[in-house]
């Protein structure tokens, strides 16, 4: 049984750590707002590792100082929860200097999504400890259309009670951070069209995935989490394409897991992933038959971005007229 950290609540610090991309990267503007939201929202305590600012020319800061903020966070008994501050593409190089023992002895809620998968699916495997894939610091500060991800994180990480998703009535997928609303140019949001269901059924599992790209980096390595039986959850950015996807996915499939359900998450516009072309590559993958998949969730780089526990357990239903993704143990 994986370990769950316990439930966050007002008065609470939350360390923001760099284990990818750097701090420095972000105007004031936006770290500024996302420690306001934080504190309005949740009513907690913002707090940054010694090493967020530190950059490369790769936009990252040096291993040895990306290892100390998370150690110190884990172990830090004034800190309940860590908070990443955006993605990239780095973090998997801190695997091997992680101190899993210490994580594990030391459980707390910590939360990110995109590049942040290796740390997470390295972690679970590892140290048991179930982790968030959710929004960064970073996503604390848009101003507008982020209630449905903010409410999302509070059921989440702050609840008990088990969460219950449905589609998002809207969705945005835009540059935020250049044009936070109307009067700054930010389009407005467009209709969803709900969730897909490419193949129908039901299932109850543990929750395991996230970014997909990244997720296959821990493949051949001894970070690689249990997947066989989970309700696998898979999303990418705008530079998976079709072609970039169907490869991925391919390679997952064949490493010999058995899923009992596969949530594919929201793409961005820029993917060209349509519903059509999702369910032939879901339909043409033989590790799928019979397997329960729904399409367009509201997961990934999109907003709403919906927190789900990385080593958690959930029920699905996908029928048509009928979906529903319900988060038992988070």
């Amino acid at each position: 049984m994986t370990m769950l950290p316990r439930r966050l609540k007002a008065g609470d610090q939350i360390r923001v750590v760099a284990p990818s991309m750097s701090l420095s990267l972000l105007p004031d503007t936006i770290r500024t707002a996302a420690v306001e939201r934080l504190r309005a929202e949740f009513g907690v305590e913002v707090t940054f590792g010694a090493h967020v600012e530190e950059s490369g020319p790769l936009g990252t800061g040096p291993i040895a100082g990306r290892v100390a903020d998370l150690h110190d966070a884990f172990t830090d008994p004034a800190v309940a929860g860590i908070l990443a501050v955006i993605g990239g593409h780095h973090s998997n190089q801190l695997l091997p200097h992680l101190n899993f023992d210490l994580i594990r002895a030391n459980p707390k809620v910590f939360c990110g999504f995109s590049d942040i998968t290796a740390l997470q699916g390295a972690v679970l495997a590892k140290a048991g400890l179930v982790t968030y894939s959710g929004p960064h610091f970073s996503t604390f500060a848009m101003r507008e259309h982020n209630e449905a991800t903010i409410e999302a994180f509070r059921r989440c990480v702050f609840e008990d009670a088990p969460v219950s998703w449905v589609p998002a009535t809207t969705w945005t997928d835009d540059e935020w951070y250049r044009l936070q609303d109307a009067a700054e140019g930010r389009p407005a949001p467009s209709r969803n069209e709900g969730w897909w269901v490419l193949q129908p059924g039901t299932a109850n599992g543990p929750l395991v995935g996230g970014n997909l790209c990244t997720l296959n980096l821990l493949q051949g390595t001894p970070y690689w989490p249990d997947l066989d039986g989970a309700v696998l959850v898979v999303e990418d950015d705008f530079e998976s394409t079709v072609h970039a996807f169907a490869r991925d996915l391919t390679s997952l499939l064949q490493t010999g897991i058995a899923v009992r359900a596969l949530v594919v998450g929201r793409f961005q516009r820029q993917s060209g992933v349509t519903q059509e072309l999702l369910r032939h590559i879901v339909t043409s993958a033989p590790q799928l038959a019979g397997v329960p998949v729904l399409g367009n969730v509201d997961v990934g780089h999109t907003n709403p971005l919906y927190t789900f526990p990385v080593g958690g357990s959930c029920y699905l239903a996908a029928e048509p007229g009928a979906v529903e993704i319900v988060l038992t143990r988070h």
